[in-house]
């Protein structure tokens, strides 16, 4: 019954290994083929073939005791005929073999890649064992057959050539052998570093038998505890250059302490994924079931989401992949999930899906690191971590502007805090100081509430500016202040600010502050003053690099109208946070992927040194930490006083735009046109306003009609245009034939 049992096995299995020959050879001629669905997996292989040991090995030893009825009775006849009483050993030999058919898979992961199918050596260490120990029971009986026929014909020749004692030694090789290979897949020699893994895996083994079968093979790489440890490394070597050890000759410019990093918060959450195995499983299936086979690799535990990565069969195309998005959603119960093939830098696909539990980044884990706080250049921003829980980092000064879109609510004024901060926490170090001697910071909020908590911090140039025309000549006064600036690199042959400032240390004399300007809300100053705006952000895009003014502008309506395609040009380095509609991601990325964002500081980065978009969860920080701040360096930094000179100029700058704008000094259209008071006398005499009505009676031509128009309109003579109509003329109290220009602002509607 054993042998009628081994026989229709075996049988299965020639016909799997046939199978399994024929579809290699088809997919090798043809590219990917649909397998046969007779194929068994290994690991079922290994258990069925386990299994079955383990019921000889039961059935051999009834038959011992009269146990097994008549089939046992001529198994025993049979058995003590061929091989005597080597028959005895048989179940311990079905039993071992059992075992390591049952436990080999666990420690698969050990062996080298030929000896992951084990039923070739276990056949071979039990023939080696039953013929070494039937040959030495046949030897030792001297003229009874303890080794049955089988026995004898195995002993017999070497008792004749060798002789009796080293015939022991020879039949003993053999079952040394045999034992050795079974010791091998039982009780592997593990390597002290592999301990940590191999616990795992006995961990993982103990759950049920159908996960143990089907379960895929992958590794998990879990987000550390933020709490309390040192972050990783910083993976983009892109984005992060090798810190540079500061200078220890170069002396401190100021005496502005470095701020405590008590005053942030710590990490405290750990992100929760749920059950990534059959996460992972249900990806494997779900492209399986449309045709694409795929080997699932490892998983990334991160902050907001889980990647799941996997390498896909050859021939098989990416967009086939990308367009299934819906369907593994629906798979997976999951929404959004987002698909990054391939992931840049590796030959794998990824697949992200929300975590259960979320965890907030905070802020002061990224700066607590080294390659924060050794970094060289000083404008070094943490930007939060990525899908893997790796921080990520980036020079502003290598941007080298910043531009930030994203819907309301998704961050993005959070992530403008924490922008700030990382400018005040940069480390005192040589030139590297977070001091107003070394940063000077405008920030310019039409929203009115967010930038206001920031107002005397000594590291601003003027205090918050809230109105577009303010905006128009504080940028006005940057253009200014960036041409002198390379008139005093041009006198001292300096290249950029960098190195004008080494040879200012060295020479003892006052090095060049950066200057960072923040504006928290494009769209409405571009409403208010398009044309001015966009001249202006795009002529210090392209130039002021070099003079170390540093551009970020956020905005929550990314279209076309705002982000225009010279800035677009000008600033490469950009953040997305979640947008409405896949058109807004393209708009500012120049790529889908913005739209299926969680919101919440999720966001998508992308520089002019990485070519595809890298998700990464933005660094919380909450109000009650920014007031700390503030309120640490209006107490406690009171003995330090900045450098007044440039925030004087500014300041007189935007006085004088704000005078001018409410109408506090005169016009000087007035001197301009020879011809004003003449035009100003025509329109008051006509009662009504108009290009055409100045060409007629002064006998001009349009463009200088239409400019005197344009200058009664800016003095208040006449009203604003209103289609074909002639405009309104406001007649003076004292006088009507010849009003002078001192009752100009006494007009009333005629």
């Amino acid at each position: 019954m054993i042998v009628i049992c081994l026989v229709i096995v075996s049988c299965i299995l020639v016909i799997d290994s046939v199978v399994r020959t024929k579809n290699k050879k088809k997919e090798k001629g043809r590219g990917r083929q649909k397998r046969h669905h007779f194929v068994l997996m290994q690991e079922t292989k290994q258990w069925i073939w386990g299994i079955l040991m383990m019921v000889a090995t039961l059935l051999v030893s009834l038959s011992f005791f009269g146990k097994a009825g008549v089939a046992g009775d001529w198994f025993m006849r049979g058995a003590r005929w061929v091989a005597g009483e080597t028959v005895f050993i048989t179940p311990l030999i079905f039993a071992i073999a059992g075992l390591v058919f049952l436990t080999s898979r666990r420690r698969k992961w050990l062996l080298p890649e030929p000896e992951k199918k084990v039923f070739l050596p276990v056949l071979i260490a039990t023939i080696l064992v039953f013929v070494g120990v039937t040959g030495l029971l046949d030897g030792l009986g001297n003229t009874v057959r303890r080794g049955g026929w089988l026995g004898y014909l195995i002993a017999f020749p070497f008792l004749k050539y060798f002789g009796f004692l080293a015939t022991q030694i020879i039949l003993v090789a053999p079952i040394l052998i045999g034992a050795a290979m079974f010791w091998h897949y039982l009780l592997p020699v593990v390597p002290k570093k592999q301990k940590t893994d191999l616990e795992a895996v006995e961990k993982d083994v103990a759950g049920s038998v159908i996960k143990r079968i089907f379960a895929p093979r992958f590794k998990v790489k879990e987000v550390p505890s933020f709490e309390g440890q040192e972050p990783p490394p910083p993976k983009p070597a892109e984005e992060v250059s090798t810190p540079e050890p500061a200078t220890p000759t170069a002396k401190p410019v100021s005496l502005y302490p470095a701020l405590p990093l008590e005053l942030l918060e710590k990490d405290r959450e750990v992100p929760t994924s749920g059950d990534t195995k059959m996460n992972s499983a249900i990806i494997q299936k779900t492209l399986q079931n449309f045709g694409i086979d795929v080997t699932m690799s490892e998983v990334s535990i991160g902050p907001t989401v889980t990647q799941y990565t996997f390498k896909p069969a050859e021939g098989v195309k990416l967009a086939k992949i990308t367009a299934l998005s819906n369907d593994l959603s629906l798979a997976l119960a999951s929404h959004p999930i987002r698909i990054e093939a391939p992931i840049p830098g590796r030959p794998l696909v990824g697949v992200e899906l929300p975590n259960k539990g979320k965890a907030l980044v905070r802020l002061r884990n990224l700066i607590e690191s080294p390659h924060f706080q050794q970094y060289a250049s000083g404008l070094m921003l943490s930007l939060g971590r990525d899908v893997s829980g790796t921080p990520v980092y980036a020079d502003l000064a290598k941007m080298p502007h910043l531009l930030v879109a994203g819907s309301t609510g998704t961050g993005k004024t959070i992530f403008l805090n924490s922008l700030i901060l990382n400018l005040l926490y940069q480390p005192s170090i040589g030139i590297k100081s977070g001091g107003p001697d070394f940063l000077r910071l405008i920030l310019i909020d039409p929203k009115r509430v967010e930038f206001s908590v920031y107002n005397g911090l000594p590291h601003l140039l003027c205090p918050v500016i809230y109105n577009a025309q303010q905006t128009v000549n504080a940028l006005q006064w940057l253009i200014g202040e960036m041409e002198r600036r390379f008139d005093v690199l041009a006198e001292v042959e300096a290249r950029d600010i960098g190195s004008f400032n080494e040879k200012a240390l060295k020479s003892g004399k006052t090095i060049l502050p950066f200057i960072v300007v923040i504006i928290d809300e494009l769209a409405d100053l571009m409403s208010a003053k398009g044309r001015e705006i966009e001249a202006l952000i795009v002529r210090l895009a392209q130039m002021a690099r070099a003079v170390g003014i540093h551009l970020v502008v956020a905005t929550q309506r990314p279209s076309v109208e705002v982000i225009t395609g010279l800035i677009k040009a000008n600033i490469t380095s950009r953040i997305t946070f979640q947008v409405a509609s896949q058109v807004d991601s393209r708009t500012v990325l120049d790529a889908a992927g913005a739209e299926k964002l969680l919101g919440a500081g999720d966001m998508l980065y992308l520089s002019a040194q990485s070519p595809k978009p890298k998700r990464v969860q933005a660094a919380y920080i909450g109000e009650k930490e920014i007031k700390k701040v503030i309120h640490h360096i209006a107490t406690k930094i009171t003995d330090f006083e900045p450098k007044a000179e440039m925030k004087q100029e500014l300041v007189e700058a935007l006085e004088r735009g704000t005078a001018q704008r409410e109408g506090t000094t005169s016009s000087f259209y007035d001197e301009e046109d020879p011809l004003y008071e003449e035009a100003k006398a025509v329109v008051i005499e006509a009662k009504k306003g108009s290009a055409s009505l100045l060409q007629r009676r002064l006998k001009l031509g349009y463009a200088r009609a239409a400019r005197l128009i344009d200058m009664l309109e800016e003095n208040g003579v006449i009203g604003p245009g209103e289609g074909a109509k002639p405009r309104e003329v406001y007649e003076g109290e004292s006088s009507q034939s010849s009003p002078s220009k001192e009752d100009d602002s006494e007009w009333k509607k005629i």
